[in-house]
């Protein structure tokens, strides 16, 4: 496999990462509905941050992603951005998630640079994780 590159003015790169986040309490509320606008609004912020989604999956208590990002924006500020504008507009658009959840997402995440096993394998991995 052919080992793909991106750009910017000053770093040529190829960083990719794999996050799990999570809702408050671990609540599993992303469902009936949400999921799905989540994903959309993921995208919309990938698009405006120019960050790239390799794969994604929402479960009803967790988030998948692998991202690929800019190393001088920082995936730190990508996740950042996907969950402040996702929680704002979730709770938004549905809200028994402000009645359930003092926030909906907690601070915290898992994030592990994908480097290790091939990227086909973590795809699979994230394809897969709603047959478990």
């Amino acid at each position: 496999m052919k080992h793909q590159f991106k750009s910017n003015k000053n770093v040529v790169y190829s960083c990719k990462y794999h996050i799990v986040w999570c809702p408050k309490y671990r609540r599993s509320v992303l469902k009936s509905g949400v999921d799905i606008r989540l994903k959309e609004i993921l995208q919309q912020i990938a698009q405006e941050i120019q960050v790239d989604i390799l794969e994604m999956e929402i479960m009803p208590d967790h988030v998948h992603l692998l991202v690929e990002v800019d190393p001088q924006f920082g995936v730190h500020k990508a996740i950042k951005r996907f969950k402040g504008a996702s929680s704002r507009y979730l709770r938004q658009e549905f809200p028994h998630l402000k009645s359930r959840l003092p926030t909906l997402w907690s601070n915290s995440y898992f994030i592990s640079t994908v480097g290790g096993a091939p990227l086909e394998v973590i795809k699979q991995y994230i394809q897969f994780q709603k047959e478990v």
